[in-house]
């Protein structure tokens, strides 16, 4: 069984996808970026936006019916290989001493307001 999931009170995507999808005991998690108060892209500090990625991200497990400590496997995107090191000081203090795989790249997001985004896969059993 497949599940669409849209997490309550949140909006609905503007692009054609699901926040998340649960198949079988796994989640994945679409890409998410950090966002602001009203829900626009979060314009700042750096170690602010990271924070923000990862809370949208346990959000929408949350809404799955998952956890952070349920994560097997990050893909993270980054708009510039300087921002390695302090994305990984954030990233650190949320899956502590034992993360989940991972994989970081440097892209062109096409919109120069966003520095990273972050996408997820959770297995429930």
């Amino acid at each position: 069984m497949i599940e669409r999931i849209q997490p309550a009170g949140s909006p609905a995507p503007t692009v054609p996808l699901s926040p998340a999808t649960r198949a079988g005991g796994f989640v994945f998690v679409s890409g998410q970026v950090a966002t602001d108060d009203g829900g626009g892209i979060y314009i700042g500090d750096f170690s602010r936006e990271v924070a923000s990625a990862l809370d949208n991200v346990e959000a929408v497990l949350a809404a799955a019916g998952a956890r952070l400590d349920q994560v097997v496997k990050v893909n993270a995107y980054l708009s510039n290989a300087a921002l390695f090191a302090p994305f990984n000081e954030v990233y650190r203090t949320r899956f502590g001493a034992a993360p989940p795989a991972r994989t970081t790249v440097v892209v062109d997001f096409g919109h120069p307001d966003v520095r990273v985004e972050i996408e997820a896969i959770a297995y429930i059993g």
